[in-house]
């Protein structure tokens, strides 16, 4: 898929308030830090279009762009952020919970991981969350220019051998970098393998 267009719609913290749920939409979200930004500015060849920070946590916002006047891509607030208030992270959580269960046109959700780390106990927390809820994710690996190959498939057979404990069937898994533009094609080609299902799925009910 080429990204011929990509546009900024809206942030809220309502989920009644979100464009109408009338094309796909897919929502990307992990713990702060991770990358996120950078990743959806990659993904849709505009460099500022989601805003980088150097400081976590700056996404408090339910942040909506329009995709090739198709699809919906969603920049979520960041989970795990340590200097956040009690008070912030429970709002963070009624927020983001409301939009899981309430968004109905919500495709598909990418769980953004550092790969620069061992699996950590809240992105494994989070996925298990995500399948409670039976909200269809897949696991995105970032900043593989950080490290070695050999570091990257460790951490990432770690995390998948972590999940594989109370998993049966394990998500599919991405390997990205935003700097080197690696792992830009299969992600948009799965969007666009899903994309066409939605529309199969509409023409024929």
């Amino acid at each position: 898929m080429d990204i011929k267009e990509a546009k900024f719609l809206m942030s809220n913290t309502k989920v009644e308030e979100c464009p109408a749920p009338d094309k796909p939409e897919y929502a990307f979200i992990g713990r702060s830090n991770v990358g996120k930004s950078s990743l959806i500015n990659m993904l849709t060849g505009q460099k500022g279009l989601a805003k980088t920070s150097s400081s976590p946590g700056k996404t408090q916002l339910i942040n909506h762009f329009l995709i090739n006047n198709s699809w919906y891509l969603v920049d979520l607030p960041g989970y795990g952020y340590a200097k956040v208030s009690k008070e912030s992270r429970e709002k963070w959580r009624k927020m983001i919970n409301y939009y899981f269960l309430k968004r109905e046109n919500l495709t598909c959700v990418f769980v953004l991981i550092d790969s620069r780390h061992e699996p950590l106990k809240q992105d494994l927390e989070f996925t298990e969350y995500l399948g409670k809820m039976g909200v269809p994710f897949v696991i995105v690996f970032t900043k593989l220019d950080k490290q070695s190959a050999l570091k990257t498939e460790a951490n990432v057979s770690a995390f998948a051998r972590k999940m594989s404990e109370t998993w049966d069937e394990l998500p599919l898994m991405f390997k990205t970098s935003a700097e080197k533009r690696i792992g830009k094609d299969e992600i948009l080609d799965y969007i666009e393998e899903i994309n066409v299902q939605v529309q199969q799925q509409n023409q024929n009910s």
